[in-house]
């Protein structure tokens, strides 16, 4: 099976992109992960809130925020896209994680300047206020997308959570707004109760391979109601997960904690079972196989997932039944 693919326009020799991780917090990672069989690589997510802080010397007074990386780190981001693109032959991509518009969304356009491919905007918020309406939340993502594309000319996704009260419509009004890609999804952080100390640890576990299902099922919905690029990240062991992926709609996958477990050099053992699933399966090439489990295009979604809840239903009554 070929495996070249296209994601925000770009061409890649294969679906398996870096995901934002440790391990590529520097050129040489960046390096030894595209020798390792990567097509593409997304950073580490520089903060609204680092960049802010340059250019507002006041910022922090009164805000929560502390800066792990210290004085500098866009620059030192900058740096970084800057040597990496200097150093190796696949797209890499600036990652900005922050959740409104305003100027510090004119680093997209430096880190463009620097060399960035495209820009994955990673949008993570969790409402603080008890009373208001979701609108509010959506229209954030909305207007930073807006302030980003204004700035810059390369291609820009966006990174979602799942919990909004209508991710379909906010996909399809993203796009509208100029969104060349969705990567779905963003992990929610829940930290974890020490009862002993009691104490709130922040916590982010490697994922497993049953979170795919959530980002898998919303690919799969998407994949006929919007018209740009769909990347998939989260829960990915093995290249039966990748494809999986790719049979719901997704045109990469995005892996990070497959490889913080198994080390870089895992992305040609994925790879190398990927291409045999295809060529098992008779596809000839990525293209083949994407989106062939997708929810048709002319069937109501919401009647298409209803039959699915109450199939399953039907199928754990069968399985679990008492005898």
């Amino acid at each position: 099976m070929d495996l070249s693919t296209t994601y925000l326009g770009l061409p890649l020799r294969n679906p398996l992109v870096a995901a934002p991780s440790p391990l590529q917090q520097t050129p040489g990672g960046v390096v030894t992960l595209v020798d390792a069989g990567v097509s593409a690589v997304v950073l580490h997510s520089l903060f609204e809130e680092q960049v802010r802080r340059e250019i507002d010397p006041d910022f922090e007074r009164d805000q929560w925020f502390t800066n792990p990386a210290g004085p500098g780190a866009p620059a030192r981001y900058l740096d970084l896209i800057e040597k990496s693109v200097g150093c190796v032959d696949v797209p890499v991509i600036a990652s900005l994680n922050g959740t409104g518009s305003g100027e510090w969304t004119h680093f997209a356009r430096q880190a463009q300047d620097a060399g960035a491919a495209a820009v994955e905007l990673n949008f993570y918020v969790v409402p603080g206020q008890f009373r208001g309406h979701g609108e509010a939340v959506e229209d954030a993502v909305l207007d930073l997308l807006a302030a980003v594309r204004d700035v810059v000319s390369v291609p820009v996704a966006v990174k979602l959570p799942p919990y909004f009260s209508s991710l379909n419509d906010l996909a399809v009004r993203l796009v509208e707004k100029g969104a060349d890609g969705l990567v779905l999804f963003n992990r929610f952080l829940q930290p974890r109760i020490d009862v002993a100390a009691e104490t709130v640890q922040p916590v982010i576990d490697l994922s497993t391979p049953s979170e795919a299902r959530l980002p898998q099922t919303w690919i799969a919905v998407l994949r006929e109601q919007v018209e740009c690029s769909l990347a998939g990240t989260g829960g990915v062991e093995t290249a039966d997960d990748i494809a999986a992926y790719l049979l719901a709609g997704a045109d990469v996958v995005q892996c990070a904690s497959v490889f913080l477990r198994h080390g870089r050099d895992h992305a040609r053992t994925l790879l190398a079972d990927l291409e045999a699933w295809g060529d098992a399966q008779g596809y000839a090439s990525v293209a083949d196989a994407r989106g062939s489990l997708a929810v048709p295009w002319r069937v109501p979604s919401d009647h298409y997932e209803r039959d699915g809840y109450v199939s399953a239903l039907q199928v754990a009554r069968r399985t679990y039944w008492w005898k």
